[in-house]
């Protein structure tokens, strides 16, 4: 029976909830964007048929749906539903939440606990949850934007299945609009293309499409529709979806990588471009580059080395935003640059035979022996001047006697103006076939 006494918000004030939240889906079915989990055959779907619910963590990006989802296997499954954060929560509020699912348990009824950023919590927090997930006082649900893998407990992680929460494509960001103008009653002031720039604004997150058209309706005056320019005046533009410490940049920064060791200069600049949009630093990206000039280019064009350095003194005078086209510059280079890793692999063999031979002497011969001692122990007896050799060239023998001629170094082939046309005429046919 429901309590007549408890507060019931005003009609007034449900009407002025934002968007986002009045369109919260009420069952599963109501998601959009997230078929793989809550469609007919998604694998909450299949759970919530079977009966049983196990704990899980949610890893998505914002406004996928993750708290919204958490709420309705509540509702589908009978659980009590508890929430909290990580950000304001502590050990003590642990503990009462814990406290009260147990008195629950106890009364026969389980307790679905939904943690919001539960990769905020360290390590000794994480595993407060261990005793009362095996004994099943609660289900957990934690709910994080990070990487489990690199965030949450290894222990943790063994009793919990993983779920992804993909971004919104522009789909099913298309049908959360459509869903808003049937609760608002009546249409988005845009035309079709501000309306596709609205939905690309958005950066599949669900949340945030619903919030800059709330914005466009907010502005709109009677019988006003906005074009794409007036849009950008509106709504100024959301922030790329980015963490200079986190997933996106290690994700970003690997495509940059792997475009220019793959030679696509588009690629490579698109990568670029997006980390330097997003508020990353410069000079980590001139960095990167000059690793990438020594890893993936190296003899095959020391220019490349030459050049990611001038890029970063170049940014150094002139500062941002003129100084980010040298950036700009040396990515293209280092992209269109013939490539080769040989000196990489030779210094990575050079490494490990070092570490696995220990403090071998040098060959005697090659020993210097200034004092008269050394002269009768054999140091730089035989030894042969190479200048005075013809063609310069003495072939003796420098490694340790102990550990044999090693090859570690296989240089790239010589002749490196026509390695580089060759690369050219390549990327010219290769833009041709892709048009």
């Amino acid at each position: 029976m429901s309590d007549l006494f408890a507060p019931r918000e005003p009609e007034d004030m449900a009407a002025k909830r934002p968007l986002a939240d009045r369109l919260r889906p009420r069952t599963l079915g109501e998601v959009s964007g997230q078929e793989q989990l809550t469609g007919p055959d998604g694998i909450l779907s299949r759970m919530i048929a079977a009966g049983s619910l196990g704990s899980m963590i949610f890893w998505g990006p914002p406004g996928t749906g993750k708290t919204t989802v958490a709420r309705l296997l509540s509702g589908e499954t009978g659980l009590a539903f508890e929430q909290i954060s990580a950000i304001f929560s502590g050990v003590a509020d642990l503990k009462k939440v814990f406290e009260a699912a147990r008195m629950r348990r106890m009364d026969g009824r389980q307790t679905l606990l939904f943690v919001d950023e539960i990769h905020r919590f360290n390590r000794a927090q994480q595993d407060s949850f261990l005793p009362v997930m095996e004994d099943g006082t609660i289900v957990l649900v934690g709910a994080t934007t990070e990487n489990p893998s690199f965030e949450l407990n290894a222990a943790l992680l063994s009793r919990a299945r993983v779920l992804t929460f993909k971004p919104h494509d522009e789909e099913s960001l298309e049908e959360l609009l459509k869903r808003a103008e049937a609760v608002e009653e009546k249409p988005l002031p845009l035309d079709e293309e501000a309306r596709a720039s609205l939905l690309r604004m958005a950066d599949g997150d669900g949340r945030a499409v619903l919030t800059l058209a709330e914005e466009v309706w907010r502005a709109a005056r009677s019988g006003e529709t906005f074009g794409q320019d007036d849009l950008f005046r509106i709504v100024q533009r959301r922030a790329p979806v980015y963490d200079k410490s986190q997933d996106g940049h290690y994700n970003l920064i690997s495509a940059l990588h792997k475009a220019v060791r793959g030679s696509d200069p588009d690629a490579a600049l698109y990568y670029l471009t997006r980390m330097l949009d997003a508020g990353e630093d410069p000079l980590f990206l001139c960095r990167r580059m000059v690793r990438m000039a020594v890893e993936d280019i190296g003899l095959a064009d020391p220019q490349a080395l030459v050049v990611c350095n001038a890029a970063k003194d170049a940014y150094d005078f002139l500062g941002s935003p003129e100084g980010e086209l040298a950036l700009a510059q040396a990515c293209v280079y280092i992209a269109t640059a013939p490539k080769s890793n040989a000196v990489y692999t030779a210094y990575k063999s050079a490494m490990r035979a070092a570490k696995e031979n220990g403090s071998l002497l040098p060959p005697k011969h090659i020993l210097n022996a200034p004092t008269k001692l050394m002269k009768g122990e054999g140091y730089g007896e035989g030894y042969r001047y190479d200048h005075d050799e013809p063609d310069a060239f003495s072939g003796q023998d420098y490694f340790p006697e102990k550990m044999g001629r090693r090859t570690f170094y296989d240089p790239p082939e010589r002749g490196f103006e026509r390695e580089l046309r060759k690369r050219l005429e390549w990327w010219a046919k290769l833009r041709k076939e892709r048009g």
